[in-house]
């Protein structure tokens, strides 16, 4: 298994306006004709819970599986320069550093220029894609279309912004008053609590999963994955 190129992900731009990717429909079980709106509906119920491993552990958990599950779009920029790439090669017959090409891959490389369509490409991706995607193989994640909000204690996942106040004071203490992305000393009333996995990623209010920051780090985090 390969990792997605970092330029892909780069190409990722979170804008909901993006319409979804139709292999969702597929995957939450929706039609062809079925509303889109009702397609993303059912894709933030289910992600409300989820909990994804690669960005609590660092590694995939689920091998094979996650290769079931298909790839992101590739945007239509980067897929017009690869074609362009492909031609190049087709015509001077060397690939890479003057390396020739093989039979094979030259049918590889004239079957992927033939039967290349510019509009199966997005101009960029939807946040839905990004949000979805394996940050260590690039795959769809599988967590984000089967999970349910249980885990291996008997106690359900608990989901929501609320912090108890109990909590909030051993964080505090934990942390030391200390902005924990900037090192800023902080006064009581300047702590801000950051959810480390955002609750709208499926992050918990537990205290694994706090730390105390100031507000401009606080904000400019926004909704994003910082372990």
């Amino acid at each position: 298994m390969v990792k997605m190129p970092e330029k892909i992900i780069e190409e990722f731009v979170k804008d909901e306006s993006v319409p979804i990717y139709e292999v969702f429909r597929e995957i939450l079980g929706f039609g062809k004709d079925d509303d889109p709106e009702d397609v993303k509906s059912a894709y933030k119920k289910r992600t409300s819970s989820v909990c994804k491993p690669c960005w609590e552990l660092k590694y995939c958990p689920y091998g094979s599986l996650v290769e079931q599950f298909p790839l992101p779009r590739v945007t239509r920029e980067i897929a017009v320069n690869r074609n362009e790439r492909l031609k190049k090669c087709l015509s001077t017959g060397l690939f890479r550093a003057g390396e020739p090409l093989t039979e094979n891959r030259r049918k590889f490389f004239e079957n992927e220029v033939e039967t290349f369509n510019i509009d199966e490409h997005p101009e960029k991706l939807s946040k839905f894609e990004i949000d979805a995607s394996c940050s260590i193989y690039g795959h769809l994640c599988p967590v984000f279309f089967v999970n349910v909000p249980f885990t291996e204690t008997s106690e359900m996942r608990r989901i929501g912004r609320h912090i108890p106040t109990k909590t909030m004071i051993r964080v505090a203490r934990r942390d030391n008053n200390t902005c924990q992305i900037c090192g800023k000393n902080l006064l009581d009333y300047e702590i801000e609590f950051d959810h480390i996995i955002p609750v709208s990623k499926g992050g918990n209010s537990e205290e694994s999963n706090l730390r105390i920051t100031c507000f401009d780090c606080n904000r400019s985090k926004s909704d994003n994955v910082d372990l």
